[in-house]
Order: structure tokens, then sequence, then C-alpha cells
């Protein structure tokens, strides 16, 4: 798909959007990724043709620059894919602090770069944004409270935003829990996290490309959560 337009990847020097930023390049796609730190990965990514820019979603003024290198770089794109993503402890005294960040890569970034950047994906071909929310967001936490609220959010602005850009631009949100363990996490831990869903299965970062693939190809599918969490809601 040499001369389609680019898919835009947020936050893909790691985990789950690495992963699909990878895959996406094995289809065939163009793809551009943004990253906040430099990682070994992106070395690997630009070999392969993906374009990577450094952007800051963690205020206005980081996300209006970056919507201006953004325009600057391709007139058009396929998908914006919102993957970025902060977990910010909340502790006593700085309570503010992480949760205006969180608001800002949450919800004021994917708010900003859907409202600039919408007529880039009104090229007359096929058209999405996926929000990537977080399946805690069907109940709460009482641990991580501006997390959940600020991941929240961004599956309301999903809604939106799906009312509002039909029928040129599918909007839609994948709410995914456990996908994949962090090397630090202890057996313990792995072990009662295994435990909170009927799957009982630590699944890969395949799962969430393999949501994004459905949602990008199917052209019937907008405004809708696509939970990935192992059938928690059942235990």
């Amino acid at each position: 798909m040499p001369n389609s337009p680019p898919i835009l990847i947020t936050g893909a020097a790691q985990r789950l959007g690495l992963h699909c930023a990878r895959r996406l390049l094995d289809d065939g796609e163009r793809v551009i990724v943004t990253y906040r730190t430099e990682k070994p990965a992106l070395s690997e990514l630009r070999e392969r043709g993906a374009q990577t820019i450094h952007a800051d979603l963690g205020s206005e003024t980081g996300t209006l620059a970056f919507v201006e290198t953004l325009k600057a770089s391709t007139p058009t794109l396929r998908a914006i894919v919102h993957n970025a993503s902060e977990w910010i402890a909340e502790t006593s005294g700085t309570l503010a602090q992480p949760f205006e960040r969180m608001f800002n890569v949450h919800m004021l970034a994917p708010y900003l770069i859907n409202t600039h950047c919408a007529e880039m994906l009104r090229h007359g071909g096929p058209a999405d944004i996926i929000h990537m929310t977080d399946d805690v967001v069907r109940k709460g936490s009482a641990k991580h409270t501006a997390y959940c609220a600020t991941k929240a959010g961004l599956e309301s602005l999903m809604q939106s935003f799906a009312a509002r850009f039909a029928p040129q631009i599918k909007v839609n949100a994948i709410a995914p829990a456990l996908i994949q363990f962090n090397e630090e996490d202890s057996i313990d831990y792995r072990q009662k996290a295994l435990l909170k869903s009927a799957l009982g299965i630590e699944p890969g970062a395949e799962v969430i490309y393999q949501s994004v693939r459905y949602l990008l190809d199917n052209p019937y599918v907008t405004g809708t959560t696509l939970s990935v969490n192992g059938g928690r809601h059942l235990k």
C-alpha cells in the first residue's frame, strides 16, 4: 500500500503501540509514530520506513506543535490511533499534577489532534480514529482515580467524535485489560492478576493489533468500545 495515506500511532516507542506499528508495517501500511523519549526500537521502525516524530503530548503547546509538524509531513491520514498514555501515582501533596498530566495526555491531546487533523482524514477513502482506553473504566478505580477518570473521558470523547465525524470518519475505542506483564512483575502479582479474568491468560500484544485491524477493516462499526479483557466482566 505504498501510495495509501499513513496511519498515525501516538506513543509507539514501546509495548502495545510498538507492536501495532510493527504489525502495520508487516501489512504494508505507511506508519507515522510519535515518541516522547528516544528508545532503541525507534531505530528499527525508521529502518523499516516508519516516520518518527518527537512529541510531548502533556501540554497544549506540545500537542499543537506536534500537529504543525504532522501537517508539514503529510497532507492526508488513513487513521489515527491514540495510544499515548500515562500511569502516574496519585500521592498526597501532588494530586493536581498527575491529574493534569494524565488529563492532557488522555483527553486534551486526542481532542486537539482529532479537531485539527479531521480534514486530513477526509480524503474520500476509508478513515478511522481509534482511542485506546482501559477496561478499568467499566467500574472505576479506588487506587488510580485520576487515571481511570481521564481514560473514561477518552472513551466519552470517542462517542462524541463518532457522532461529529460520521459518516466520513469512523471513531471507535479499544478497552484492554492485562494484555502483557512487565518484566519486573512478581510471580505473586502475575498469579493474582490472571485470576481476575474468566480466560485467565496473558494474551500478548497481538490481540490488540487484531482489534485495531478489525476496526480498520470493518466499514460498519463506529461509536463502539471493543473490550479486550479476557472476560473480566464475568468474574
